[in-house]
């Protein structure tokens, strides 16, 4: 019977090892394929005494929560709790995740596993004991939010560093769940930012950062040990620290500067020491240098091996440290790993060129070297090439003549595609190179652009007119030449915008040069034409004549003041015959008869008609009005009213002058990413965050100020005891004496006390330097004997010296107290004969 059992028994396992070699050959076919199981079928592999059979059942559990709605997985809950109390820890997970999932449908069934995960909290395996610790807390039931607490408070306690991480994770759930648990948790937290391992230290600072981030008193005692921590922690918990001590290098370290004695350039040196002159102290130059506080630059220093980290979101963290806190130190070091990112995948080079036109904005020079990094390729993406075009014009300025040449040369290539955005990008980044660069420079942008004039591509034509535009309004007097040459190619121009462009600035430069102006003559050829022409363009042909005929009002006003300023005044003529003063005819509406002879003689009749006829400008104005009257564009028809009324008197045109020939304010054209300039290095709002302003996404935190010089915390509260900092570069603080004395351990406190005897002082001074040889041990033992033998000598005789002390010291004691009975005696007589008296 015991052969046939056995036999069963191994026929049984050798099927059961048949049927999971099966199963692992085809899993990947049979995922494809399997279709859904019925739930009885499920609920019957769950209650199986079979561990495969359950492990199974919870696996199409677990993916069917996943897939299908909550009503069709919660009928389970019981059968996958029942799971719990087998012994293998392979159906846990499984377990775990089910439970988080539905906990919040059935607080009243999950609060029945709670027993049991709290007996896991005492497994011995600390991947269960983490397991457990991470599940109570995620169940979001706050009935137990006490017993996650202290759960929370055995895993602080726990020796493995995995429970005690999984405690600072489960820190911000138990908060998020109860906040009336808040003084708690923060008492756990300060524990956990002073643990020794790194990966626990680094969780610790992730919920410091989401449950008390103004907390940052709990930051002193462990400020210089989590600043050492940070090579050593995961990537989350490095982004976390340096977060963390961004804004705390903010609140804590004031942003001060110290006079540094300026060096002498290589030719002063020369000078000084052929002249033989010798500069005094006090004649020399200081330069305002920012100062680093030594924690501070202890922390910088710490994160610099971090440039080399694999994740993107590391490089990017510590650039914003270095951008924030001492970009004139540190920030140079951050340059070539941010250059780096760009040959990482699309997202995270679109990412790391947001972050290099921020940082671009106000150090352009750093980037001049990785210039090449920045040049435009075939395959890329809008957004891509606009930022790479706006991180080339930033860096412009500050390249040598040969790089300038050679990104002029890549942004004219780039005009001339068949891509309009990017044809309009290109040569709006050429007018932004001209506006921040030197004369010879910008002369070259434009005459760049005046070669794209003749291009048959109108987008090309018309951004090139527009930025030349712009150009040309800086310098007006020194593009005169410039002007007529447009003005000429009016014939060939065909796009809208372009020739508004043309047209705006004849019209502009009407008023320069009265005698060689160009304007009359280019509106009598536009008005032939101006019922081809777009209502963009007639609105500038109106414009236009508005501007000839008022700069012909304002010559024809002039003339008139001149030459009354020259003629005598006829308003009064004196009378030979008598002292009456009598008001001239003309003047007083004339008494004389129209058809008298006499004003033949003052008004001839060739003048009379010279007065009459109207000029050649007034003529092409009131024609250009009609035209427009009859215009089907309602802006355009409510302008032309505008300028009737404006310039309806001919003596008066102060105001239209003031409305149409005042000074234009020169263009510029800032950085695209200008209005983004606000938002903090590394934030997701820089990126898809609101333009023009600084409210950013949702939950947008900027960076602290600086916090005032005298206001900062005490240095000494981040002092460690024990440890063998004594601050950075040049640093003055010291631990104190007897600072913590209780915390130190017992051989500490031994050394201690023997640095403090001077004897031991005296023998570690006097003490050879070079290691002893063995006669020198033997020689040290014979002088221990030879000592020993007379210490037994001078402990006798010192025994009896004591005697003797000892007898003479009693024969001593009587006498004093001999003495001090009389002295009592003396004094009672003293005080009776006071009493008689």
């Amino acid at each position: 019977m015991e052969s046939i059992s056995r036999i069963s028994s191994m026929l049984e396992t050798a099927r059961d090892l048949t049927l999971e070699a099966a199963r692992d050959a085809g899993a990947a076919s049979r995922r494809s394929t399997t279709r859904q199981m019925p739930a009885s079928q499920i609920k019957k592999l769950l209650d199986s005494r079979n561990e495969r059979d359950v492990l199974e059942g919870l696996r199409r559990v677990v993916a069917m929560q996943y897939t299908s709605p909550l009503s069709v997985t919660l009928p389970f809950f019981p059968s996958v709790l029942k799971t719990l109390s087998n012994q293998t820890s392979s159906t846990r997970p499984l377990v775990y995740t089910y439970l988080l999932h539905h906990a919040e449908a059935d607080p009243d069934t999950a609060l029945l596993s709670v027993n049991t995960i709290q007996k896991s909290l005492s497994d011995s395996n600390s991947r269960v004991r983490a397991m457990a610790l991470k599940t109570m807390s995620g169940i979001r039931v706050p009935v137990i939010s006490q017993i996650v607490s202290l759960a929370i408070k055995k895993g602080v306690a726990d020796m493995s560093p995995v429970v005690r991480k999984a405690a600072a994770f489960a820190c911000v759930k138990c908060v998020k769940l109860d906040p009336s648990t808040l003084p708690q948790i923060t008492e756990f937290i300060s524990t956990l930012l002073g643990d020794k391992q790194y990966y626990v230290a680094g969780g610790a600072v992730a919920a410091f950062n989401e449950i008390c981030p103004d907390r940052l008193d709990l930051i002193h005692p462990h400020y210089r040990s989590l600043v050492k921590k940070l090579v050593d922690m995961d990537e989350w918990g490095q982004l976390a620290t340096l977060r963390l001590m961004t804004v705390y290098a903010r609140k804590s370290f004031p942003l001060t500067t110290r006079r540094v004695k300026r060096s002498k350039s290589k030719a002063d040196k020369e000078k000084a020491f052929y002249d033989e002159e010798v500069e005094e102290d006090e004649e020399a130059e200081y330069d305002e240098v920012a100062y680093i506080d030594p924690d501070l630059d202890l922390f910088l220093s710490s994160a610099l091996p971090l440039l080399q980290s694999r994740t993107s979101a590391v490089v990017v963290a510590v650039a914003r440290a270095y951008l924030y806190l001492a970009p004139a130190h540190y920030l140079h070091h951050a340059i070539g790993p941010l250059t780096a990112l760009l040959r990482g995948p699309p997202d995270i080079n679109q990412i790391g060129l947001y972050n290099i036109v921020q940082i671009c904005l106000d150090y352009p020079h750093h980037f001049v070297p990785y210039f090449r990094h920045f040049l435009l390729r075939s395959n890329e993406g809008p957004q891509t090439w606009r930022l790479k075009l706006e991180v080339l014009t930033l860096i412009f300025p500050y390249s040598a003549p040969d790089t300038q040449g050679l990104i002029l040369t890549e942004m004219e290539h780039f005009s001339c595609v068949h891509d309009p955005a990017l044809v309009r990008e290109s040569v709006r980044a050429i007018g932004r190179c001209a506006q921040s660069s030197d004369t010879r420079t910008g002369t070259r942008c434009l005459r760049l652009l005046l070669r794209q004039i003749h291009s048959p591509d109108q987008h090309l034509v018309a951004e090139s007119l527009k930025v030349i535009r712009h150009l040309i309004q800086r310098e007006p007097l020194a593009h005169t030449k410039t002007v007529i040459r447009l003005a000429k190619n009016l014939d060939t121009l065909t796009s809208p915008a372009a020739r508004a462009s043309v047209i705006w600035l004849v019209g502009e430069f009407a008023g320069y040069s009265q005698d060689q102006s160009i304007a009359p003559d280019v509106l009598r050829i536009l008005v032939r034409g101006y019922v081809n022409e777009s209502d963009e363009v007639r609105q500038q042909i109106v414009l236009l004549a508005a501007k000839v005929y008022l700069h012909w009002l304002n010559a024809e006003n002039a003339t008139k003041k001149e030459n009354e300023e020259k003629s005598p005044p006829a308003t009064l003529q004196r009378n030979h015959s008598s002292s009456v003063l009598i008001p001239d005819e003309e003047e007083s509406g004339g008494f004389r008869d129209d058809n008298d002879n006499d004003t033949d003689m003052y008004h001839p009749p060739a003048a009379q008609e010279a007065q009459e006829t109207p000029s050649t400008i007034s003529l092409l104005y009131h024609h250009t009005l009609l035209l427009a009257r009859y215009t089907p564009s309602y802006d355009l028809r409510d302008r032309a009213r505008l300028f009737k009324q404006l310039l309806a008197v001919s003596s008066s045109t102060e105001l239209a002058s003031l409305l149409l020939l005042a000074p234009k304010p020169v263009p510029q054209a800032p950085s695209p990413s200008e209005s983004r300039k606000n938002y903090v290095l590394g934030t997701a709002s820089l990126i898809v965050g609101d333009e023009g302003g600084i409210a950013g996404l949702s939950g947008y935190e900027p960076l602290p100020d600086w916090v005032e010089e005298g206001q900062e915390p005490d240095p000494r509260l981040r002092e460690e005891v024990g440890d063998g900092y004594r601050g950075g570069r040049g640093s003055g603080y010291a631990s104190p004496a007897g600072a913590s004395r209780g915390a130190m351990s017992a051989g500490k406190m031994l050394d201690e006390a023997l640095k403090g005897d001077p004897g031991y002082k005296a023998a570690v001074s006097s003490a050879p330097a070079k290691e002893k040889t063995l006669d020198d041990w033997l020689d040290e033992e014979d002088e221990t004997e030879t000592e020993t033998e007379t210490e037994g000598e001078t402990d006798e005789e010192s025994d009896e010296e004591e005697e003797e002390t000892d007898e003479e010291d009693g024969s001593e004691e009587e006498e004093t107290d001999e003495e001090e009975e009389s002295e009592s005696e003396s004094s009672d007589g003293d005080e009776k004969s006071r009493l008689v008296g």
